[in-house]
């Protein structure tokens, strides 16, 4: 991969200090939400260029952004309805939170590569090609779970982890 010009591309996301909060936030087991969102967007953004797509550069933006969401959900102590766990939420999430930290870098594309990330979790279907990268893209990186197999539960939303007092 050109690292050099995908750098430059992401670099804006990457220094906000917003985004390095990230770096605190766990994902899954041994990986923080920031290590996680630039490794789907480096897939997503090589998958865009050897498909020879028109916009890899929105691709990388937007696989980047895609779990820009709140707080860590792996502390969330408070119980919510299903539908409004942590799986069905933080997408709508991170497309508010990218909209508030990146306005200049938001267009209609990269706000879909977002919000459709979870398809079928989510109930619509990505729109665009990018989206589709980028919800692929996040099931492969995400495939590390399977490193955790006692974990499974906890991602599928059918066992709670243990919470701190």
């Amino acid at each position: 991969m050109q690292e050099k010009k995908y750098m430059e591309i992401v670099k804006v996301i990457l220094e906000h200090p917003e985004f390095i909060k990230r770096k605190e936030f766990k994902h899954h087991e041994e990986e923080s939400v920031y290590e996680h969102c630039l490794k789907v967007s480096k897939l997503a953004y090589l998958i865009a260029k050897k498909l020879h797509l028109k916009n890899p550069e929105e691709i990388a933006i937007g696989a980047l952004l895609h779990d820009f969401y709140d707080k860590p959900w792996q502390n969330n102590t408070e119980k919510v309805p299903f539908f409004q766990q942590h799986g069905f939420v933080h997408a709508s999430q991170a497309v508010k939170n990218s909209k508030k930290y990146f306005p200049e870098l938001m267009n209609e594309r990269i706000e879909d590569m977002i919000e459709k990330h979870m398809f079928p979790l989510n109930i619509k279907p990505p729109k665009y090609i990018g989206s589709w990268i980028v919800n692929i893209s996040d099931d492969i990186i995400s495939l590390n779970v399977f490193l955790h197999p006692t974990k499974l539960p906890k991602y599928v939303g059918i066992k709670k982890t243990k919470r701190k007092k």
